[in-house]
């Protein structure tokens, strides 16, 4: 069984009615982040009463700390069963324990049906604009103010209480999943009156059939062969669709009565006011449905945002078309950015690891905010590494570009960090790697589980430049495929391309040529471009196989080039004279 708590005021706008699960525990109090909180009572604590939900009944707990007392049957008390039917009281508001009424009754045959058009309605003038303009005036408060579904369903029921004011009662109401009318929520002007039971016809006829404002007229006087119905107790309703709710299809239900001025047999020309409230209540609808549809798709963008620069968004549309997010096979640039020796520093940081994460999500963060200001996409992370790549969902020349100029800000913020004394991520390195080439982009999972991302061997190529990093010990490192797009695209003021070697990745079958992006002269003057050729030359002669001359090329760089170190192992373990059968490629033994 499902129990409703009903808090009702000093004041008539004072009260909320509030869906309880059994199993849960609730805190009435005056704080905001209580389950039930009552705002408008100065006597309630910030934390007042503890409420276990049974079955049957609620458990009731005065916390130790409220300042005043928990009364039930007239007496103050500490704690309190209290069931289906009662109430209990705090402060100057008392608390009523109720069920939810969701059954349908045997409704009788309208005496009258209208469904309106929106054209028609436009014509209807209102007669109390002022206080219809008053109320739309909190509907954005309404809206943005509600915390979940259950409180956005009580803050509009209400809403349309003090915007219709011949209405007794009004209701959210569903057919979704179920043959049955659900109310997600229902209230009354009165309380006292106990809950009401919405015609089936009516909410079916509007929401399913004709998916618009329909009104249904009794004659109260028509006798109903059936317990008491909503034909007995109210003479007229109407149902108004909201496209956009959590539960779909669903409406605004609104009952009462004309009252003695209302004759049956009369048209509903004589009862103009229900036209303005029906008016009413669908600009309500139109406005809520707009402002849900607005803050689904936002919520959607948001999401999206970790993964699209700016300019895909703008493809994807604000109807979010995402027909161009399906896999497909194209080229790509792949980009794979890791930390180094992260696995050495979790064991030596075990003591803060809630720290150490808070560094690597800032790292993780100077991957991605560099992916997607070049243009790129997230598509995965993998522990304290990032993966962005180009080309998907729209072709572009210069992929391998973008891809280039990431890598570099992401080189040169970590630079930054390191000679900025007590920063944060002053004391790590990265590696990158880039390769171009086929793949499958788009969103790839299971039915459970949906990412965007990239597969294919592009991928496992892009992460095994990046462990090669630490063998020929340099932090960026391209394939030939990437290389060759970016030496004619890439200007020299922005980076700069060496050769590096022929390699022969453990466990791949075929070999790469591998270069280095560095940044250009101005910002690393340390090599210099004669440097760069220098060097080229040097791995020119080391995979023809003139050794000795690739030992004077290289042997002329910077000491401070680490790249010279891998080549000039191999040929000095050697005495400077390649391998018979030498072919050009290193073979690395492990990864």
């Amino acid at each position: 069984m499902v129990l409703e708590l009903v808090a009702q005021g000093s004041e008539t706008e004072q009260h909320w009615r509030k869906r309880l699960e059994p199993g849960q525990r609730y805190c009435i109090g005056r704080h905001p982040e209580c389950e039930l909180s009552v705002k408008w009572d100065p006597q309630i604590s910030r934390q007042h009463v503890q409420i276990d939900v049974h079955p049957d009944h609620l458990q009731l707990s005065r916390v130790e700390a409220a300042r005043n007392p928990l009364f039930f049957a007239g007496e103050a008390v500490g704690t309190c069963r209290v069931e289906v039917g009662q109430h209990f009281v705090v402060g100057s508001t008392s608390f009523h324990v109720t069920q939810p009424e969701t059954e349908v009754g045997i409704v009788a045959a309208p005496f009258e049906e209208v469904a309106f058009k929106r054209a028609e309605l436009r014509k209807i003038r209102y007669q109390d604009p002022e206080n219809r303009i008053e109320v739309l005036t909190h509907l954005p408060e309404v809206i943005s103010g509600a915390r979940d579904d259950s409180e956005l369903y009580y803050r509009l029921a209400n809403l349309l209480l003090k915007g219709v004011v011949h209405a007794e009662a009004v209701a959210i109401v569903t057919t979704s999943g179920t043959e049955e009318v659900q109310m997600l929520h229902w209230d009354r002007r009165h309380e006292t009156a106990g809950p009401f039971r919405p015609s089936r016809r009516l909410v079916t006829e509007a929401i399913e059939r004709r998916q618009s404002s329909v009104l249904h007229i009794w004659e109260t006087d028509s006798p109903v062969p059936s317990d008491k119905t909503l034909t007995q107790e109210f003479d007229w309703a109407y149902c108004t669709p909201v496209p956009g709710l959590a539960m779909e299809p669903a409406g605004l239900y609104v009952a009462g009565r004309m009252g003695k001025t209302f004759v049956p047999g009369t048209t509903l020309s004589d009862a103009l006011q229900l036209e303005a409230d029906v008016k009413f209540t669908e600009l309500v609808a139109e406005i809520i449905s707009s402002v849900i549809r607005a803050r689904r798709l936002e919520r959607q963008k948001a999401g999206l945002r970790q993964f699209f620069a700016p300019p895909i968004l703008a493809a994807l549309g604000d109807e979010l078309d995402t027909t161009l997010l399906e896999p497909s096979e194209c080229d790509v640039t792949v980009m794979f950015c890791d930390l180094r020796g992260f696995s050495q520093r979790l064991e030596n940081e075990a003591g803060d690891l809630i720290g150490l994460l808070e560094r690597v999500s800032r790292a993780l963060g100077v991957m991605t905010h560099h992916i997607l200001e070049n243009g790129g996409v997230t598509g995965d992370f993998q522990g304290d590494a990032a993966l962005g790549f180009w080309g998907w969902p729209f072709p572009s020349p210069d992929a391998a570009v973008h891809a280039c100029r990431a890598a570099l800000g992401i080189r040169a913020a970590f630079a930054k960090a390191a000679a900025t004394r007590n920063h944060p991520l002053a004391d790590f390195e990265m590696g990158i790697g880039i390769a171009h080439g086929r793949a499958v982009a788009g969103k790839i999972g299971t039915a459970e589980q949906v990412k965007v991302t990239v597969f294919g061997p592009v991928v496992n190529l892009a992460s095994r430049l990046e462990s090669m990093t630490k063998q020929l010990r340099v932090p960026i490192l391209l394939d030939e495929g990437a290389a060759k797009m970016v030496r004619d695209r890439l200007k020299p003021t922005e980076g700069r391309l060496r050769r590096l070697a022929q390699i022969l990745p453990y466990g791949m079958e075929t070999p790469v040529t591998v270069s280095e992006l560095l940044p250009p002269a101005s910002d690393f003057p340390e090599l210099t471009d004669a440097h760069l050729e220098s060097y080229e030359a040097g791995v020119a002669g080391f995979i023809a196989g003139n050794w000795d001359e690739a030992y004077r090329h290289l042997h002329a760089m910077p000491a401070s080039d680490r790249a010279q170190d891998f080549l000039m192992q191999q040929i000095v373990l050697n005495n400077r004279t390649a391998p018979r059968n030498w072919d050009g490629i290193v073979r690395l033994p492990s990864k």
